[in-house]
């Protein structure tokens, strides 16, 4: 039976990996546009595109035979180790896939490192003491955008401190300032992650066992982490994955040669050998990825996920006081209706980059707009389409999670690609707008919580008290909807919540690039990417829409910490209490 699983598990996956390969082959086709003209803006830009350049541009990359020969000549090439030649620059497509790739790997080791030492220093803290924390710094700090942090710190420890080289990739001081761009938020959701977990496992009765028997404080506190980790090491995962195709912003920022630049360069010039080559790394690092992390999940469970051995601790986040996030809503409301107030569209160049004022509280941008007012009007288009984007998320990750092998299977395909090769996927079918960015960053966004619901169901489908439930004759659709989702649904809405500000920072970062919402629009991802080239000279213009998504991350988290538990969760708690053994975890 386990040996079916796993066929079934591999076979989603290669069907996934195909699909998705099989799309990007066909992107000529989705798009409707000639690749001859791309590639000859590509290679040559002033060149007029007169029907004889166009033809023999078709003629030299064999483009008459249209888009499935393509692929098929290409997939023909793959088990020989050849990913064809390049459309733009003529070059074999390996070399490059792997010099990128190399160069990925380095600056994710590295980000992989900052982001454990910052998860480590946020859920040091709970850890210790054992009851949860409010985890505001945590949320604001991983809804900082990560190309408005690396701006920052190559502003400041570059070009001010002049500590660190602000672009290139020579030496290992080239790593230090992407590493930290990256590093931070990662940590910080980490961090903020396990910190919401520790309470729980420190509240189960084999700590009060081990507490009576004389065991040490630390031998405990290591055995809880231990505990922890199993639900999250997805999650672990995902980040690992995203540090490595996602960091496309960060690449271009710092000029870094990664594979997810090389992928956007690709895409931008529809140079599909090349694009196709760097998707074909990204989602096999993402399988190997999520493969790991079941692998060290099944092992850190150990024989209680297959005996039903495992006990599973309540939800204990820590009540915030219900003035928090009031005051959050109060001060959000606020600067929006008064930005409602006035007009986000008016052009006064006289003003330009001017500071904050009695008329502009929030200063100017570029054009003499109104900081304040644009702000105000962008949070419809903002705050509105990532909630709408997180429900359609957290929707689709409950109706997968409940399927824990499909469900990881396609999420590992779906989380290794990048934002943006997603973003570019989607408009070419639709074509670029907000539409198109919001279902793109849906189809990123619910792997990371269908795996962490997936990991759940496990836990709860081998857990104790549902053995004696299942005793006193309870069907499946009674355990199901009894005892299963309830069980899952609170801790992966919070999850979700806690998602919300990285939601609009992905649909900033497609609006940037092209593929979402368009200029003039006030949304706030486009007002932080208008501000970032002249964020040392009007800074308050430049910091006005992070330090709005900062506020609305810590309303989020003060939201998810908010929800009651259900009452179905609590019967099965005080079930689980009578039924399940009091084994300790092994350590």
């Amino acid at each position: 039976m386990k040996g079916v699983r796993t066929v079934k598990a591999v076979a989603v996956r290669a069907g996934a990996l195909l699909g998705v390969l099989a799309l990007v082959g066909l992107l000529p086709l989705l798009s409707g546009e000639d690749p001859a003209l791309r590639v000859l803006r590509a290679r040559s830009a002033e060149q007029e595109p007169t029907a004889e350049a166009l033809a023999a541009i078709r003629a030299d990359l064999g483009l008459g035979s249209g888009p499935w020969a393509l692929l098929g000549d290409w997939a023909g090439g793959l088990p020989r180790g050849d990913l064809g030649t390049s459309w733009v620059s003529g070059a074999e497509v390996l070399p490059s896939v792997t010099a990128g790739l190399g160069v990925s790997l380095t600056l994710m080791g590295a980000a992989l490192l900052v982001a454990l030492a910052v998860g480590a220093l946020f859920a040091a803290p709970v850890l210790l003491r054992g009851r949860a924390t409010g985890g505001a710094p945590a949320a604001m700090l991983t809804s900082v955008p990560e190309f408005l942090l690396a701006l920052a710190l190559l502003i400041v420890l570059g070009v001010w401190l002049g500590w660190l080289p602000t672009s290139g990739w020579a030496s290992p001081a080239h790593v230090m300032l992407p590493a930290l761009a990256l590093g931070l938020p990662a940590g910080a959701l980490l961090g903020r992650l396990v910190a919401d977990a520790l309470p729980a496992v420190l509240a189960e009765r084999w700590v009060e066992l081990w507490r009576g028997a004389g065991t040490g404080t630390v031998r405990i506190r290591a055995a809880a982490l231990r505990r922890t980790l199993p639900a999250l090491a997805g999650q672990f995962g995902m980040v690992v994955v995203g540090l490595t195709g996602g960091a496309v912003a960060v690449e271009t920022v710092f000029a870094v040669p990664g594979i997810g630049r090389t992928a956007l360069g690709a895409a931008r010039s529809q140079d599909l050998p090349l694009l196709q080559g760097c998707v074909l790394v990204l989602l096999g690092l993402g399988l190997l990825a999520g493969g790991s992390a079941s692998l060290v999940r099944r092992a850190l469970l150990g024989p209680a996920l297959r005996e039903a051995g495992l006990s599973l601790p309540p939800p204990r986040p820590r009540r915030i006081p219900v003035a928090v996030p009031v005051a959050l809503a109060a001060v959000l409301s606020g600067v929006i209706g008064w930005g409602l107030l006035r007009d986000p569209y008016a052009v006064d160049l006289g003003a330009r980059l001017a500071g904050p004022s009695a008329e502009r509280p929030l200063g100017a941008d570029a054009l003499g707009r109104d900081v304040l007012a644009r702000l105000g009007h962008g949070a419809a288009a903002t705050v509105g389409t990532a909630g709408a984007v997180t429900l359609a998320a957290l929707l689709v990750a409950l109706v997968l999670g409940l399927l824990p092998g499909p469900a990881a299977a396609f999420a590992d395909v779906a989380n290794a690609l990048p934002p943006v090769v997603l973003g570019l996927l989607v408009a070419a079918v639709t074509g670029p707008g907000a539409g198109a960015a919001a279902l793109a960053v849906t189809l990123g966004a619910w792997p990371p919580l269908a795996s962490h619901t997936a990991a759940l169901v496990q836990e709860v489908r081998a857990s104790g008290f549902l053995v004696a439930q299942r005793a006193l004759g309870a069907g499946p659709w009674w355990v199901w909807t009894r005892h299963v989702l309830p069980s899952v649904a609170g801790p992966v809405t919070r999850h979700a919540v806690l998602r919300l500000p990285g939601v609009a920072l992905a649909l900033a970062s497609l609006g940037f690039l092209g593929l979402g919402a368009q200029p003039p629009s006030p949304e706030w991802g486009l007002l932080l990417d208008e501000s970032a080239d002249y964020a040392e000279r009007a800074p308050v213009a430049a910091l006005a829409p992070a330090v709005a998504l900062a506020l609305l991350a810590a309303l989020a988290v003060s939201l998810s910490q908010g929800f009651p538990g259900l009452r179905a969760a609590r019967t099965r708690t005080r079930t689980a209490r009578k039924v399940s053994s009091v084994a300790a975890p092994s350590v």
